[in-house]
């Protein structure tokens, strides 16, 4: 099983996300965001799986920092809101789950308890 678990550390979201992991005994590498950024790739590939609304957290205090003219470029050009992802990833989701359990793919984001009690129990 090889998980990563994306995020910032000190999320309270997060927190809830290791927390779980840690009770269902899924060992897991922790990627910061903060510290370590994000490649384009990854987030091109989660928007492709997960779709931009998914990944895209427009309710978080970086989104409302943008001007207008950001915010609607974004809405009207997924490659805009990726490039904007990579420079702002606070505007990622999180948590982002992605890895391998018994040769199935994972790929989750936001944390849901039960979501995460099915994928690794």
């Amino acid at each position: 099983m090889t998980i990563t678990i994306y995020g910032i550390k000190s999320c309270g979201t997060m927190k809830k996300a290791f927390t779980t992991l840690d009770e269902l005994d899924v060992s897991y590498d922790f990627h910061d965001y903060k510290k370590q950024g994000i490649e384009k790739s990854s987030i091109q590939r989660w928007v492709e799986e997960l779709g931009i609304d998914k990944v895209l957290n427009k309710r978080g205090t970086t989104w409302r920092k943008l001007t207008d003219e950001q915010k609607q470029t974004a809405d009207a050009s997924v490659d805009t809101a990726i490039d904007l992802l990579v420079e702002n990833t606070s505007m990622i989701k999180r948590p982002i789950v992605e890895g391998e359990v018994e040769n199935q793919s994972i790929l989750l984001c936001g944390f849901d308890e039960a979501e995460y009690h099915k994928a690794f129990s």
